[in-house]
């Protein structure tokens, strides 16, 4: 396994902690990591007034093979992170008003963006199938989908579906290692290469398990699935706030939940009753509140 080198961290060592030659190099490449990862080593040299082998040194001392591999790193970094490494300064005025702007803003645009690439044949497909399966296992790992894989549970249990969500790819493998043909599993990861995810919705397909993913698209996980419902990602410049992804992804999780419901029809009411009586009945008696929510 090769060494995996955060280099703009190495560099906001050495420009802390480095002799007095490291410590100007390193933060001129910070200040301007653009031209430090195209310029030639001579203008690097001439502007941090250091000699070239004090450069190809600086280099090695980060742990890169030498200045060619350096400039690749720091291209790698500004193509990953451009947006976290000079981040526009905060304007704390108004921060309030500013704050709920872009929240809601930023919910109400992803759901807008779905809409126009949603897939709604693949859902109606999924939903057809969790409606008709005995069992159904859901998986995710990180944040929005582990987080996604255990609302579809919490949307399905209370249709009186046997549905189970797995956060941990552990539990992913192993119980996806006794599916068989009367196992439906649904995997849901943003970028498609979750690697546990990935690998149980294959281990469950080999025991004859019918498989389904709310995924990126092409994508590893897409390749392994049945049925799949493609989901992509839209990003906008705001760092400091929550991805905005989740309420599309929550999105989609209530419109199969929606559309599972509709396929069942009367025959879950009853279950939905139970609940809302029981919870009524033994925490708060307000008519008003969701459903177990």
């Amino acid at each position: 396994m090769n060494d995996i080198i955060d280099i703009v961290a190495r560099l906001r060592e050495r420009s802390e902690d480095g002799s007095k030659s490291d410590r100007r190099l390193a933060q001129l490449i910070l200040d301007d990591i653009d031209f430090a990862s195209k310029a030639a080593i001579a203008d690097l040299a001439a502007r941090a007034e250091v000699s070239e082998p004090t450069v190809t040194r600086f280099c090695r001392g980060l742990g890169c093979e030498g200045t060619r591999d350096f400039k690749f790193k720091l291209a790698q970094a500004l193509a990953v992170g451009a947006l976290y490494l000079n981040p526009v300064p905060l304007n704390r005025d108004a921060r309030e008003e500013r704050t709920l702007q872009a929240i809601c803003d930023g919910a109400v645009s992803a759901i807008e963006k779905l809409k126009p690439t949603l897939d709604i044949g693949a859902i109606a497909e999924l939903s057809a199938k969790i409606t008709e399966s005995p069992h159904v296992l859901i998986y995710g790992s990180g944040g929005i989908s582990s987080m996604m894989a255990v609302e579809l549970q919490n949307r399905l249990f209370r249709f009186r579906i046997n549905a189970v969500s797995h956060i941990d790819g552990q539990m992913q493998r192993m119980t996806s290692a006794v599916a068989d043909k009367s196992t439906l599993v649904i995997g849901f990861s943003v970028s498609g290469y979750a690697r546990s995810v990935v690998d149980a919705v294959m281990v469950a397909r080999q025991y004859g398990a019918h498989t389904a993913a709310v995924t990126a698209q092409p994508s590893a996980l897409a390749e392994a699935a049945h049925i799949v419902v493609p989901f992509q990602t839209y990003e906008d410049s705001h760092i400091y706030k929550p991805t905005s992804s989740r309420y599309a992804l929550l999105a989609i999780v209530d419109i199969i939940a929606t559309m599972v419901a509709e396929n069942m029809g009367p025959r879950v009411i009853e279950g939905m009753r139970r609940i809302k009586q029981s919870l009524n009945t033994l925490k708060v008696d307000d008519p008003r509140l969701p459903l177990g929510d």
